[in-house]
């Protein structure tokens, strides 16, 4: 049987706007990031999305994202720490240029292809195993359902990367996964399907300034 996941990265953050990466720091969404959520819901409220269950990183940013969407098509929101983006470590809260400064070295060594700790914390890889594997979980228990995942940029590209057989141990594959968009991904035993990547229409079509303008994640800076 086949399980549909809806992945769903998180509204925005005042540290997106600025640049500043946040792994696992606990930073809420802003005024931008809680209409993102909104519309991201009555999007899929509309169009009739039947979610068996909803999962949410346990990341402020995330659930409140989750409960938006659980609000809107009347789903529960569970909560997995395994959907938590990439541990920055010592990272978390600098932008690109502090960190180039700071560690030089480690940025050499990840622009030469290096999977080195992110900060001392996380590797891509041990991001991607991680996600993977609670994603294939949750698929085989609720295997015929759809599921909705709340999760983050990394995750996300992980996950789709996975699924497109891409092997590297970086972000490049899918260059940008912006707030609050939709990708689907279907899952039968081993055997992953990508089906949407990265929409947002649901901002779109909103004339509203900064709403689509979706900021870079912590994943998709230079050095990741």
């Amino acid at each position: 049987m086949t399980t549909t996941v809806y992945l769903i990265r998180h509204g925005e953050t005042d540290w997106n706007m600025i640049g500043r990466w946040q792994g696992h720091t606990d930073v809420p969404l802003n005024e931008i990031g809680f209409r993102q959520a909104r519309l991201v819901a009555q999007r899929l409220a509309t169009e009739g999305v039947q979610f068996d269950a909803i999962y949410s990183s346990d990341l402020t940013r995330a659930y409140q994202t989750a409960w938006e969407v659980g609000a809107a098509v009347k789903v529960a929101v569970q909560l997995l720490p395994n959907l938590r983006e990439i541990d920055l470590g010592t990272w978390s809260g600098l932008t690109y240029d502090e960190i180039r400064a700071a560690y030089p070295t480690e940025i050499a060594l990840i622009e030469q292809g290096q999977d080195i700790p992110r900060g001392g914390a996380e590797t891509v890889s041990a991001l991607r195993k991680r996600v993977v594997e609670a994603v294939g979980a949750l698929a085989h228990h609720h295997r015929g359902a759809t599921l909705g995942l709340i999760t983050h940029g990394g995750c996300i590209r992980m996950l789709l990367a996975h699924a497109d057989n891409y092997t590297g141990n970086n972000f490049k594959h899918f260059p940008h996964i912006g707030n609050t968009s939709v990708s689907v991904v279907r899952i039968k035993g081993a055997a992953w399907q990508i089906e949407l990547v990265n929409d947002m229409s649901h901002l779109e079509a909103v004339a509203e300034p900064g709403l689509a303008s979706a900021p870079p994640d912590d994943a998709e800076r230079p050095a990741l």
